[in-house]
């Protein structure tokens, strides 16, 4: 009887794994394609049982882990009460209401959220409102900036690869390079909103230089242009502040949040002073509407999500187990670590080395990524509990994956 039960499991996974194969839109051509049954903490466990130590942290979202007991019960609670109701600003909800008041107390310069259902939403939106407040046409991003996938976000990249075979995209995007003061002069008159990320993440991890930060808040004061600051990934307690720009005493004028944000529910937001965002909801009115964005059990996750790091020492925690795990990636075959708290790149020098790294990982229960925009770079973002333990084990694997 036992026998026959595995056979009938097993038969299922493979028929699972044909479906998915078949019938799931596919984003590249070799998929990780691992059968999860479930997940806890830093834990993803197959239909073996297998457990994988997840390294990136699903890439973002799972800034506490997986299933977090204090999101879990707040996603539970409002199960009981309501979902979706009307499409989004029509209504008082409590959760929205609730995560609205305690996020802003934390910016209180931004103090009014437009909840939205991903970062690449937060972007398309924050652009249509730069756009609407300023009544300018252009932007300026960062070379090897990645802000979304659909056609507003994917306008700001370059280079063109992951963009080149969907043009023609949205005119009047100019192009600096990263921490380069020279690039500044792109910004004029013409200019709606310069938008960057506070630590470039796809370049494969590149903090900012204080007084580039500084210089390019300045040109944004000077010209008029708004300065959006991209906080998708290295927001929610990544750098060991709620976020990366707290690091750096500037002030950005629109902020972008997602990922972390719902502690691995979909949610994410766009955030701004409250004269400039009122600009979206007259001349035209509904200047931007959203059916989901905001949808009730993610805001409650996402309130469960802020207040635990809040009430925590997570963040706290994030120094130390940075210089962790780079006391412990020394090897011969590392060229370098760059890292902005619990987020690092182990430079690796080529490609097909990060590759070996990942697969060797993957066979040993650690998962890990590459950069979009620097293949030769391994990923590293755990979940903020990590325990030291659990650092010196995913070090030791990615160590012994070198030899």
């Amino acid at each position: 009887m036992q026998n026959d039960k595995k056979g009938l499991e097993k038969g299922h996974f493979a028929s699972q794994r044909q479906l998915f194969f078949q019938h799931l839109a596919q984003t590249s051509p070799a998929p990780l394609a691992i059968a999860i049954e479930r997940a806890e903490g830093l834990y993803l466990y197959d239909q073996t049982g297998k457990s994988y130590l997840d390294l990136i942290s699903g890439i973002g979202p799972s800034v506490l882990g997986h299933r977090p007991p204090q999101v879990q019960a707040a996603i539970e609670l409002q199960l009981n009460q309501y979902w979706h109701t009307l499409v989004y600003g029509e209504f008082i909800l409590n959760p929205q209401v609730d995560l609205a008041a305690l996020i802003t107390a934390q910016l209180p310069e931004l103090d009014a959220v437009y909840l939205v259902n991903s970062g690449t939403e937060a972007t398309e939106g924050a652009m249509k409102l730069a756009k609407r407040y300023t009544g300018r046409p252009e932007f300026v991003a960062c070379r090897n900036a990645y802000h979304g996938s659909t056609q507003g976000a994917a306008s700001l990249m370059d280079p063109d690869y992951f963009t080149l075979a969907y043009q023609p995209l949205l005119p009047g995007i100019r192009h600096m390079d990263f921490n380069d003061p020279t690039g500044l002069n792109q910004i004029n008159d013409r200019t709606a909103a310069v938008i960057v990320e506070t630590v470039q993440g796809e370049a494969g991890l590149i903090p900012p230089n204080r007084a580039w930060l500084k210089a390019l808040r300045a040109r944004c004061t000077e010209t008029g242009a708004l300065l959006i600051l991209d906080e998708i990934q290295a927001g929610y307690g990544r750098t060991g502040k709620l976020f990366a720009f707290q690091h750096f005493d500037i002030q950005p004028d629109i902020l972008l949040l997602a990922k972390g944000f719902g502690g691995g529910m979909p949610i994410g937001a766009f955030m701004a002073p409250k004269h400039i965002m009122d600009t979206l909801s007259n001349n035209p009115v509904l200047g931007h509407i959203t059916t989901f964005g905001g949808h009730p059990v993610c805001a409650a996750a996402a309130l469960a999500t802020l207040q635990t790091l809040l009430d925590s020492d997570l963040m706290a925690a994030v120094p130390q187990k940075e210089q962790l795990f780079r006391s412990l990636l020394v090897h011969p075959d590392i060229v370098e670590v760059r890292s902005a708290g619990l987020w690092l790149a182990v430079d690796l020098g080529t490609a097909q080395k990060v590759q070996s790294v990942i697969r060797h990982c993957l066979e040993q229960g650690v998962i890990t990524d590459w950069f979009l925009f620097n293949d030769h770079s391994l990923r590293i973002a755990p979940p903020l509990i990590i325990t030291e333990a659990e650092i010196r084990f995913a070090c030791q694997v990615i160590l012994e994956g070198l030899l």
